[in-house]
């Protein structure tokens, strides 16, 4: 059976790929632009003191105009750094653009200065990446499993960013995953902790 779900992930992500490698760059650009006007009038975003987000690649959602409007907004914006010969990462602040250099599978990453390490906060929001996600908040990833292991020990609230076309019904998961608390689209917003019965007793009013 773990075999099976492997290959189905496997599978999902090829067609996804290529679904976003087959993207217009004019298409994915309103696209973009759309998905990140809805969040910056989410309370997700108006309501949170620091951004943990990822520094997107060609086919993710572009984060840089987020990540350059949450500093100009006066919020505290953390971005990863995948720790050499693991498959942990941590979160280390960001004052500029500049301070972002390629680094782990050609990705943009922040350096390592211990004063800048993200140890937590009052109100944070982590955008997590996904190539898919489902209407319950679980996501499709790279395979790596970096956001699991982090998210794994990760008291904030997370919100998870997709282009309409790469949303599921449902995706396959294990029990330790974790589905993000609101999905935000080019089309549409779901809060998707209020559809879980087993969401907890945080305040969803909030985000």
């Amino acid at each position: 059976m773990k075999e099976d779900i492997r290959q189905i992930k496997n599978n999902l992500r090829t067609q996804l790929k290529q679904f976003r490698a087959e993207m217009s760059p004019e298409y994915k650009a309103d696209c973009d632009a759309a998905i990140a006007q809805e969040f910056f009038r989410s309370t997700s975003y108006t309501r949170s003191n620091v951004i943990l987000t990822y520094v997107s690649t060609a086919i993710e959602v572009d984060t840089k105009e987020i990540i350059l409007t949450a500093l100009a907004d006066g919020k505290r914006v953390a971005c990863p750094r995948c720790i050499d010969g693991t498959r942990n990462m941590d979160f280390y602040y960001i004052n500029s653009w500049d301070d972002l250099s390629k680094r782990s599978f050609g990705v943009l990453e922040p350096e390592a200065d211990e004063a800048m390490l993200f140890k937590g906060a009052d109100r944070p929001i982590c955008i997590v990446p996904g190539l898919a996600f489902d209407h319950w908040g679980y996501r499709l990833g790279y395979g790596k499993g970096y956001y699991d292991r982090f998210l794994a020990g990760y008291k904030g609230w997370t919100v998870g960013l997709c282009y309409s076309g790469c949303i599921e019904y449902k995706l396959p998961h294990g029990r330790y995953d974790r589905p993000v608390d609101r999905l935000i689209t080019e089309k549409f917003t779901r809060r998707c902790s209020d559809n879980r019965p087993y969401a907890g007793k945080r305040n969803h009013s909030r985000f």
